[in-house]
């Protein structure tokens, strides 16, 4: 029987916890700043606290054509995109019916490891799937469903959904040659590349006196868990498990949103407090130890 990879499993959990409750949060953040200023805001912001990150360390490879394609794609899609998608979508949808929609990760994770990292998917890892999306699915169902969701806003969460799942599997392979400090500081230097040209545009016509002290305190919490904290305990759990398996505990995102969702005076049932628990069932479910001996 192999140990059982808890440090793993905690970290990807911390990382997934944090990213829901940045998630719920954002909703105040767009009501402050304009979504692109706020993105580039973020990234400057994390690039300042990661700047001993970007150096190579002397047992690392130099990176080469694929590495840096792969850091593009990560960044363009994990980074860029997932957060504008994301925060559009936000604004209009409410946190508990994003934490539905986002329950669709760990099924879009499982499918892009296996097309392209070919992983196997045990039978226990398919059911923890299926109890995580299913069980958040739930939600839907619920009488406070999606009154508040706009088509258009689902569809951009939909896409940040594909756009965490590609997040996953390219990182699986980033984590195969380089460290998770390094990751991280050179994934955020894109972002803030990529977003800069559209944050200046915005940041033009913006009155920098507006927002309150404590929307600058959340945008300092945002930029340091999503481009910092979030990202190291992703990358650093990633590297001791298969990417499907790891996927699983991006149940703990949409939980996460749907209790921040909650402090923000969002209602849930009970029929959706029931689905969420049968996605944490998933997750044992993926992850709790296989006897000696057992299929």
């Amino acid at each position: 029987m192999h140990p059982i990879p808890w440090r793993s499993y905690a970290l990807l959990a911390a990382s997934m916890t944090l990213v829901g409750s940045y998630v719920g949060l954002s909703k105040l953040l767009v009501a402050a700043f304009p979504v692109f200023l706020l993105a580039g805001l973020r990234f400057g912001f994390a690039a300042v606290l990661m700047l001993s990150w970007l150096q190579k360390p002397a047992h690392e490879a130099p990176l080469d054509a694929r590495s840096r394609l792969l850091l593009f794609l990560e960044s363009f899609l994990g980074n860029f995109l997932f957060s504008i998608c994301m925060l559009f979508g936000l604004r209009q949808s409410s946190a508990v019916v994003a934490g539905v929609i986002m329950a669709g990760i760990p099924a879009a994770v499982a499918l892009l490891s296996r097309v392209f990292l070919r992983e196997h998917l045990g039978r226990r890892t398919l059911a923890g799937i299926a109890c995580a999306v299913g069980g958040i699915a739930l939600v839907a169902t619920g009488k406070h469903g999606g009154a508040d969701t706009t088509p258009v806003g689902a569809l951009l969460l939909i896409a940040a959904v594909l756009c965490e799942a590609s997040y996953v599997v390219i990182g699986k392979q980033l984590t195969a040659g380089l460290g998770p400090k390094r990751i991280s500081a050179l994934i955020n230097l894109w972002g803030l590349v990529l977003v800069t040209p559209l944050a200046i545009w915005q940041g033009l016509g913006f009155d920098f006196t507006a927002p309150r002290v404590q929307d600058w305190g959340l945008l300092a919490y945002y930029s340091a868990t999503a481009s910092v904290i979030t990202v190291w305990l992703w990358m650093a759990g990633l590297r001791g498990l298969p990417a499907a398996k790891a996927g699983i505990f991006s149940v703990f995102l949409p939980i996460s949103t749907a209790l921040v969702g909650l402090a923000l005076g969002e209602t849930l049932s009970t029929q959706q407090a029931i689905a969420y628990g049968l996605a944490l069932v998933g997750v044992l479910l993926a992850t709790w130890p296989v006897k000696p001996g057992a299929r």
